[in-house]
């Protein structure tokens, strides 16, 4: 019963949080609810330690009693990707399959590693000497960008569909990346009897990440085939359920990427299954119901993303450490999307505007906030708590309220530069 009256409060918060957000502050549902519980936060630390200390206590006990990892990484991600996939267009991550595999893969890993080096030698400045490994692990879990907050953002920034693709598609299938790289170098952080080899860290790759591609693949098929044979939307919609619940079951027992298995899931059911295999009312009542389940589910997320300030002992201690990060992070995603950009996607045609919207769009969430909980215990994991939380809630409330406004601003000076260009080849061909 403990675990039914905790997410019973979770789900009150939410649903009050939500409606003071669409009231009176009006931003961004997932956005708006994280700042509501933030605040709520800073006044329960502030003002109740002094004239409420038993309902400060007891709401820092709940969230501190509730693994965010377990919950966010085991249960809320797989339902979120698998709702995020089911409206993803196939066809158009298949025209940018080059560009989102690297993005996904190349960039990732450039971006850790760009991190990391930076961190090493600006942290002394700051009186703070981490170890390499550790700043490389940093490194790792902020780099990738959060499907769940990007799904969450993009559908109201209105950013022109190819780059939506984009930010959508290396989102959606970084994670794998990040979370073998994280798991490789965790194991080489705090494991002294691991061999980081290529072929060992190969190996952990392909179990996880091409299991876990194998598996979607199964599931998505299966599932399609299964509803072909029957035209109840109840019945499909409890079997795309079971996809989730159970596909996550089997993927960790496994050891298999439940996140990428339930992308591709997403992916198959959403194209394959809804195109040949359910009539327009299924499909119709099988995309409302998987709506709800993701606004829930971002509403549950956002909400404990804010009131993780409860659980940060000293947010405040790492605050220039932590801004700095900021530009840090932002300094590794230019390098880690322009650089393959100009070089291994060089026949692809990127302008400024485009480039710029992939830097600023690609948002961190509760996927760095969760890998990094989920660090055992160490000298070193509070400071990455406090620098991992100031540069999500940047990167949710700054760069999520404004890629839209930058994105039009952007694009609109790129096709003022290009018409330019024309009138100007125009204007060159005629004096010829």
């Amino acid at each position: 019963m403990e675990l039914y009256y905790s997410f019973s409060v979770l789900i009150v918060l939410a649903a009050i949080f939500s409606y003071a957000n669409i009231r009176f502050l009006k931003l961004p549902g997932t956005i708006g609810i994280m700042i509501i519980a933030m605040l709520v936060s800073a006044i329960i630390r502030i003002a109740g330690t002094i004239f409420f200390p038993t309902i400060s206590e007891e709401f820092r006990q709940l969230f501190n009693s509730l693994d965010f990892n377990e919950i966010l990484m085991g249960a809320m991600l797989n339902f979120l990707l698998f709702a995020g996939a089911l409206h993803v267009n196939i066809f158009d991550l298949k025209n940018l399959r080059w560009t989102i595999g690297t993005y996904a893969t190349i960039s990732v890993v450039l971006s850790a590693f760009i991190i990391a080096t930076i961190l090493f030698y600006v942290a002394p400045l700051f009186g703070i000497q981490i170890p390499y490994i550790y700043c490389l692990l940093f490194g790792t879990l902020i780099s990738p960008t959060d499907p769940i907050v990007v799904l969450g953002i993009l559908k109201q920034a209105k950013v022109p569909k190819t780059i939506e693709t984009k930010i959508t598609g290396e989102s959606l299938f970084n994670d794998g990346v990040a979370v073998v790289m994280f798991a490789v170098v965790l194991e080489v952080a705090t494991n002294t009897q691991f061999d980081p080899s290529w072929q060992a860290i190969s190996i952990l790759f392909l179990e996880e990440a091409g299991g876990g591609i194998l598996l979607g693949l199964l599931l998505g098929y299966s599932a399609s085939k299964a509803i072909k044979k029957i035209d109840d939307y109840k019945v499909t919609a409890l079997i795309t359920l079971s996809i989730v619940m159970g596909g996550f079951l089997i993927a960790k027992t496994l050891h298999f990427s439940s996140p990428l298995a339930m992308v591709v899931a997403g992916l198959i059911i959403g194209n394959y299954g809804q195109k040949f295999a359910m009539t327009e009312t299924t499909k119709d009542y099988l995309n409302k119901f998987w709506e709800l389940i993701d606004e829930i589910m971002n509403a549950i997320l956002f909400l404990f993303i804010g009131f993780e300030l409860l659980l940060i002992d000293d947010i405040l201690g790492q605050i220039l450490l932590g801004i700095l990060t900021i530009f840090i992070v932002l300094f590794a995603r230019t390098l880690s999307i322009y650089i393959p950009a100009k070089t291994i996607l060089r026949k692809n045609t990127y302008s400024k505007g485009s480039l710029i919207v992939l830097v600023w769009g690609g948002i961190r969430g509760g996927v760095s906030i969760a890998l990094v909980l989920s660090m055992p215990n160490s000298e070193w994991k509070e400071l990455l708590l406090e620098i991992t939380y100031v540069v999500v809630l940047f990167s949710i409330v700054v760069q999520g309220l404004t890629v839209g406004k930058v994105a039009k601003k952007v694009l609109k000076e790129d096709t003022e530069e290009a018409k330019e260009e024309e009138v100007e080849e125009y204007l060159n061909s005629t004096k010829l």
